[in-house]
């Protein structure tokens, strides 16, 4: 077994990222103002987000305005618009990684979807269709919580571990049941899996291990390392620790794959909106939306 050590610097700075963005409709904004290449009038930016209310927009504009990711240009006192930072641009590939891992490896209920194929339009069960940014969103419902990412971080470098010892690695100047409540959301949410039988749980040497939809995540921490230490990212995936990982996308059944139900009382979003576009490989502005109303699908 590899010593044990304090998180990186690095990791901190990963840590620190996504807990910058988690905030409720942060990547909703970002992706917003990313759609456009000039910077929008606040009206414009509400007309683009109708279900948020006018206490919700100002909020988050005002939190990744301190977080150096949005511009406030005050042209007048009526006049005011908002536009991507240089660091904001330059976050987009995260939130492409992030929207990414969301489309391939979180489940989608199935939905009846009238298709049209030979010129015969005929209705099959595909999955629901999610916008990008709620794509991104409920990945970080994943990661950005409280010790997840820095548990899946040293489960990476150490390979299978026990909650005794992930806990003195990740959190030693906690209790020791302080390890538990992250350790089951991973569980619940399919990132870790134990690795041992009853009778090494009942003396306490059960162990954990990552999943694969956990090793799926190396594009959404390649990218996040990448930004957060000011690096290319035509670096990103030379990352020493994740690398490049070639795995299927979780087979879309109706169920979560690596998520939490969504009547959780954990659901990223409660608000009821119309559906997006089915968000593609390679998301581009345009594709944030079907439609200037469009929003969130649940």
């Amino acid at each position: 077994m590899a010593a044990a050590r304090v998180p990186s610097a690095e990791l901190s700075r990963v840590v620190e990222t996504l807990e910058m963005i988690a905030p409720r409709w942060s990547v909703w904004v970002l992706m917003t103002l990313a759609a456009d290449e000039q910077p929008l009038r606040y009206s414009d930016v509400r007309s683009r987000l109708p279900w948020l209310g006018d206490a919700q927009l100002t909020s988050r504009l005002r939190g990744l305005s301190e977080a150096g990711l949005v511009e406030r240009i005050a042209v007048t006192y009526r006049h005011v618009s908002y536009g991507l930072t240089d660091r904001g641009w330059a976050l987009l590939p995260t939130l492409h990684a992030l929207a990414a891992y969301g489309d391939q490896h979180l489940d989608k209920r199935l939905v009846d979807t009238t298709v049209t194929k030979d010129g015969k339009a005929t209705v099959v069960r595909l999955p629901e269709r999610i916008p990008a940014a709620q794509n991104a969103e409920d990945t970080l419902a994943l990661i950005a919580y409280k010790h997840a990412t820095t548990l899946l971080w040293t489960l990476r470098e150490r390979g299978p571990s026990t909650l005794s010892t992930l806990r003195k690695v990740t959190m030693p100047d906690l209790t020791a049941g302080a390890v538990h409540s992250p350790a089951n959301r991973l569980l619940e949410d399919r990132l870790i899996a134990r690795t041992a039988s009853g009778g090494l749980e009942k003396a306490g040497r059960e162990q954990v291990c990552l999943t694969d939809a956990a090793r799926a995540l190396a594009p959404v921490y390649q990218a996040v390392a990448a930004w957060a230490s000011g690096r290319p990212q035509s670096d990103a995936d030379d990352h020493p620790l994740w690398g490049t990982v070639q795995l299927p996308a979780a087979a879309r059944s109706g169920q979560w794959a690596a998520h939490q139900a969504r009547n959780s009382t954990r659901s990223t979003t409660a608000v009821a909106q119309p559906a997006g576009p089915m968000p593609v490989k390679a998301w581009r502005p345009a594709e944030l939306f079907s439609s200037a109303a469009s929003g969130p699908c649940r």
